[in-house]
């Protein structure tokens, strides 16, 4: 029988990453993404895993922080849904982790570098099949890095497109996005023999034990719920965009009253359509003077990859 629990939910993420007697996982796991010239050997926790936080806040997004032996600063989360300025929201927080470790009057020298990761169950930028980018302050003329100071990380499980029969022969982190996208559909004992390493067998053992224990499936329920709930809601956004979207373009038709204005109109309604579902995923909308320049059926080929890439992320 599956194991049914989805690691990306983000009790069960934290339940897995965020606890002392699991720390051996999270360090797998950041030496997976970060890659650095000299691997993590242990970080201490700094807002070890509590079954209170999850009580007090249904859509809080609640990080994993840790540091290491030289004062590095690990963040790390799982978005289980998007929220609009992604990006500036990323460097914001970022740039908090990077300089709430000085008070006033201390040396900048004392600061460690820190490193912020946001793992996205979705899509963050359609443009791109890139499944990990990696921020650093770098000049664009010369290449110059700002090293030890701060990095921010993202990763797309939206992008991430590995199936079975590749893992044999796949990275560290590849395998380690599989099991978050695809742990729940596997047996126990099948996903221990895909993942025999010792952190991974952890990680599949806490969310076997996530299901067995009452408290923990009860709570592990909740935010599934609240994860639907917010996708239900992100849904009508889209519809009633949609919708308005139509209905606008062919009022301004009707109001042209010739069938250049309605042709318009309708053209009108599409690059709404097109916009609204560009803020549904949390883009930038592209500018009605460069959207017009398209022709309605090149805008309705735009929507429906829109449409697809919404279908993608609430999946």
């Amino acid at each position: 029988m599956p194991i049914g629990i989805r690691p990306t939910n983000d009790f069960a993420f934290k339940k897995t990453f965020g606890t002392v007697e699991n720390k051996s996982v999270l360090i797998s796991l950041l030496n997976a993404i970060l890659n650095l010239p000299v691997p993590i050997s242990d970080v201490t926790l700094e807002n070890p895993f509590t079954v209170q936080d999850f009580k007090e806040d249904k859509l809080s997004i609640l990080d994993i922080r840790a540091t290491d032996s030289q004062g590095a600063i690990f963040d790390i989360e799982m978005q289980m849904a998007n929220v609009p300025g992604m990006p500036q929201r990323l460097v914001y927080y970022g740039c908090k982790i990077y300089t709430e470790q000085l008070q006033s009057g201390e040396d900048y020298r004392e600061l460690n570098p820190a490193f912020s990761i946001c793992i996205i169950n979705g899509l963050l930028w359609s443009d791109s099949q890139q499944v990990h980018h990696a921020f650093r302050l770098t000049d664009q003329r010369s290449g110059r890095t700002l090293t030890n100071t701060l990095e921010i990380h993202t990763i797309e499980l939206g992008q991430h497109q590995l199936t079975e029969s590749q893992l044999a022969t796949a990275g560290p982190l590849d395998c380690w996005l599989y099991w978050m996208k695809y742990a729940d559909q596997y047996d126990a004992k099948d996903l221990e023999s895909l993942f025999p390493k010792s952190e991974m067998l952890k990680a599949t053992q806490t969310i076997e034990k996530i299901s067995e224990i009452t408290e923990d499936k009860l709570m592990y329920d909740s935010r599934e719920k609240a994860i639907r709930d917010e996708t239900w809601r992100l849904n009508a956004t889209f519809a009633d965009g949609e919708a308005k979207g139509i209905e606008k373009g062919i009022e301004k038709g009707i109001q042209k009253g010739i069938q250049k204005g309605i042709k318009q109109g309708n053209k009108n309604g599409k690059i709404e359509l097109v916009q609204t579902l560009q803020q549904i995923l949390l883009l930038d909308p592209t500018s009605s003077a460069i959207l017009s320049q398209q022709s309605i059926a090149q805008l309705d080929q735009l929507a429906q990859q829109l449409r697809l890439q919404i279908q993608v992320r609430n999946s």
